[in-house]
């Protein structure tokens, strides 16, 4: 059975903050006065399988993110997050998107799937979508395709048309890296990281427009199931690139996780 994850404080940002946030997709339907699709307290992970504990996905190269579950797991979990560095986050002084590199650049060197001749989003889509169609005459671009949301549970039926519906969350975000030692890399370990798969989930776009740069003592997936996966897929990422975090970030995830 699938234990469920909580915990306080997991405050969200508000739905006119959320919308005010969103550039990319149209309008907040389906948003509750949170700022995040109803909370689903045991969603399941995606029905077919596919979806990958991180615990099991080191490199982020494995679709979706799958419950952690079991002592054993938790354990493991909770020894990650534990070998965190903890700091005062900066200020955002001089941070863009810019810094990062353009969206999506295949040219990010030293990253899975780098130089393949797809952008990052539609690697992103390809690895986590289902029943994939690809514009005539294309093995990249995703037009079509079935996507489960692991941060709300939805089963989202995605027409490139309405391309905003799905977003490619940074679990870490890039406002959040520079606040707590990016801003001092060489532009090309922050192309890295805007771009490794590692750090890169496709989902429900307002509920990613919600979080906005917020660390997991503000902001935690809808979906309690998910929690303690994410937080340790936010600390995975945090030790590959030696990011420190709050330490009410740190405390949080603790908590994600059984502490």
């Amino acid at each position: 059975m699938t234990r469920l994850r909580g915990g306080a404080g997991s405050a969200v940002m508000t739905g006119v903050a959320a919308c005010a946030a969103i550039t990319l997709v149209a309008g907040c339907e389906g948003l509750d006065q949170s700022g995040t699709a109803p909370e689903s307290g045991a969603a399941a992970p995606a029905p077919d399988g596919r979806s990958v504990s991180p615990l099991k996905n080191p490199d982020g190269t494995k679709p979706g993110l799958a419950p952690v579950t079991g002592a054993t797991d938790d354990a493991t979990a909770r020894k990650l997050i534990e070998s965190l560095r903890t700091k005062g986050r900066g200020p955002k002084t001089g941070y863009d998107r810019d810094e990062f590199g353009y969206a999506w650049m295949d040219t990010a060197d030293g990253v899975p799937l780098a130089r393949n001749g797809c952008d990052t989003r539609n690697d992103l889509l390809k690895r986590d979508g289902q029943n994939l169609r690809f514009r005539t005459g294309s093995d990249c671009v995703v037009v079509t395709m079935k996507l489960h949301d692991p941060y709300t549970g939805k089963d989202i039926a995605w027409k490139k048309a309405k391309a905003a519906e799905v977003q490619i969350d940074h679990v870490v975000p890039l406002s959040y890296a520079w606040q707590m030692g990016a801003a001092r890399w060489d532009r090309q370990k922050r192309q890295r990281l805007a771009n490794d798969v590692l750090n890169l989930l496709p989902v429900w776009g307002p509920t990613n427009s919600a979080k906005r740069d917020s660390g997991p003592a503000s902001w935690l997936p809808p979906s309690k199931a998910i929690r303690c996966s994410y937080s340790v897929r936010f600390a995975q990422v945090a030790l590959k690139y030696e990011l420190s975090v709050t330490a009410a970030d740190k405390d949080m995830m603790l908590q994600q996780c059984g502490a």
